[in-house]
């Protein structure tokens, strides 16, 4: 007997996990607000030395803003005042046009800067200072946070299976909350820094814990539907942002106003079930048969006998002492070793490209707000679409496909002229679609390549290189110091190479799911037998599900 044949009894996808389905959902909304939130409280706005230090006459006075940019501070090549230099003396001859700044004397700003405030009233650049020595500091803000995710999701994944979804989960909410708002009141980047990196790990609980906890308690025909939504949730949270930037110019109140929503999803806590698959296989029957009394009562169905659920609890117990499979196990065998690699390294490619593109939102020349929003919009007709032709043309051909058109719209928009906005902003726009269409993909594929009795450590190996993923993908962005187009250069190369080693993975379309390691060892063809059709359902008990 399985947990399915008690859903079938009690309604599988009915008002209860609507329910509950809403009460997840809805705070995930907030997790692209984060994830992303460093585009926008991180930015550096144009800015240029204070130079009142220099007019020790008050002769500055009598000049436009234009005649002082022209005594006090170096013209850059794009004709524009450079932005960390300045004369050692104001030079006022340059007013008659006549002689050349090139051979003056210039020093670096000694009195701070003046920044340009019609964009951004406060960012972490404004508010320390750190736009020309340790601008790539500000930069390395999202790598310090995703590397906090990298590390939550970790932590989380071993704490969800030790201590169940339901606690877990409203830890991550207390927690997000006291570090969000705690890094609106730091005095110094350092602590900021330290502040955000525990955010982003609180962050990865919310991320595993409610998706993991909703496909728990829904039947196997709806598990891809609550992947969508949730996939969805955080499309709509992404454009919100472009909207929550737009009107809120500066960074602590963003942060405020984007962390403020998880205040009242610890409300909503208390009406949320702890997992009853959970309970089940940790021998918590009596707990468990309280939910399922009020799943079934919700939806009007009579209640599980309390036999059933008993027995249901011995058989998971015993297959969970039976069955103790590790990270090891990933490498112990060829093939599975092999699987791990291929797909561990089209995880990272996927990850990093997608982020590469979101995070670099004023890379093409354009708006950065209306870019934010258009890559967020186009994401929604992505996910829609990817599951039309994962059942067409398979997971291997869709996930190859995908990266291979994210990076050829990355290499066209390198050759592309700024001048041909129009062309570039079309070509843009497809290749963050294209990229968000091969995360969705990734996600299925890799639930149906790694065997039953290593699912979740799959999912948590290639979880985990998904983070590495990101965590480098700000600090590719920081190569354009060294040159313009490298940044785009690497992300491009990075999600061809990743469609090309997907090509080497196995196709997973209408093939009976492995169960077992000696599944994946057989030669192509003997993996799959009549007996073990009806027992690939159990792939989908993996408690391992993650998001983007």
């Amino acid at each position: 007997m399985k947990f399915e044949t008690i859903l079938e009894e009690i309604n599988g996808f009915g008002p209860f996990q609507i329910f509950i389905l809403v009460l997840l959902v809805t705070p995930r909304i907030v997790l692209p607000c984060h994830f992303l939130l460093n585009s926008f409280i991180a930015a550096v706005p144009p800015h240029h030395c204070d130079i009142s230090s220099l007019d020790h006459g008050g002769l500055l006075g009598n000049l436009t803003q234009e005649q002082r940019w022209t005594v006090g501070i170096p013209e850059g090549d794009d004709g524009h005042p450079k932005s960390c230099e300045m004369f050692a003396e104001l030079q006022f001859q340059l007013l008659s046009n006549s002689s050349s700044s090139t051979d003056l004397p210039v020093v670096q700003c000694s009195s701070g800067w003046i920044y340009d405030n019609s964009t951004f009233s406060s960012t972490l650049a404004t508010e320390w200072d750190l736009v020309c020595d340790s601008k790539s500091l500000t930069k390395a803000t999202s790598t310090i946070f995703f590397f906090g995710v990298m590390m939550g999701a970790i932590a989380f994944g071993y704490l969800c299976d030790k201590y169940g979804r339901k606690n877990t989960l409203l830890a991550s909410y207390i927690m997000t909350v006291l570090f969000g708002f705690s890094s609106t009141f730091a005095n110094s980047y350092t602590l900021f820094a330290v502040l955000r990196f525990f955010t982003g790990f609180s962050l990865a609980g919310i991320s595993l814990n409610s998706i993991v906890l909703s496909i728990e308690w829904v039947d196997t025909d709806h598990r891809s539907f609550i992947g969508v939504i949730g996939s969805l949730a955080w499309s709509a949270g992404n454009m919100l942002l472009a909207g929550f930037a737009f009107l809120i110019k500066d960074w602590r109140s963003l942060i405020m106003a984007v962390t403020a929503p998880l205040g009242l999803a610890v409300l909503t806590w208390w009406w949320i079930p702890e997992s009853a698959r959970w309970l089940l296989a940790h021998g918590k029957v009596e707990q468990a048969q309280f939910y399922l009394d009020n799943c079934a009562k919700f939806n009007k169905r009579p209640k599980v006998s309390k036999l059933k659920v008993e027995t249901l609890s011995n058989i998971e117990s015993l297959e969970k002492r039976d069955k103790n499979y590790t990270y090891f196990d990933l490498i112990r065998t060829p093939k599975m070793r092999r699987l791990a690699l291929l797909s561990g390294y089209v995880w990272y490619g996927v990850a990093s490209t997608y982020y590469g593109i979101s995070l670099n939102i004023t890379g093409f020349g354009l708006n950065m707000y209306l870019t934010h929003f258009i890559y967020a919009a186009i994401e929604v007709p992505a996910k829609l679409m990817t599951y039309c032709f994962l059942n067409k043309f398979g997971r291997r051909k869709c996930q190859a496909g995908t990266l291979l058109l994210t990076g050829t719209c990355i290499a066209v928009n390198i050759f592309v002229p700024k001048d041909l906005w129009h062309i570039r902003i079309v070509v843009a726009i497809l290749g963050k679609g294209l990229s968000e269409a091969s995360f969705t993909t990734i996600f299925l594929y890799t639930t149906e390549l790694y065997p039953t009795v290593i699912r979740q450590n799959g999912l948590g190996y290639t979880n985990f290189m998904s983070r590495l993923g990101i965590s480098a993908a700000p600090l590719v962005l920081l190569l354009e110091e060294v040159w313009t187009f490298l940044p785009q250069i690497i992300i491009c190369t990075v999600a061809i190479t990743s469609g090309l080693v997907s090509l080497m993975l196995p196709e997973t379309l209408n093939v009976t799911l492995p169960e077992t390691i000696d599944d994946i060892e057989k030669p192509r063809g003997k993996a799959a037998s009549p007996d073990t059709k009806e027992s690939s359902a159990v792939f989908l008990e993996s408690k391992s599900a993650t998001s983007i």
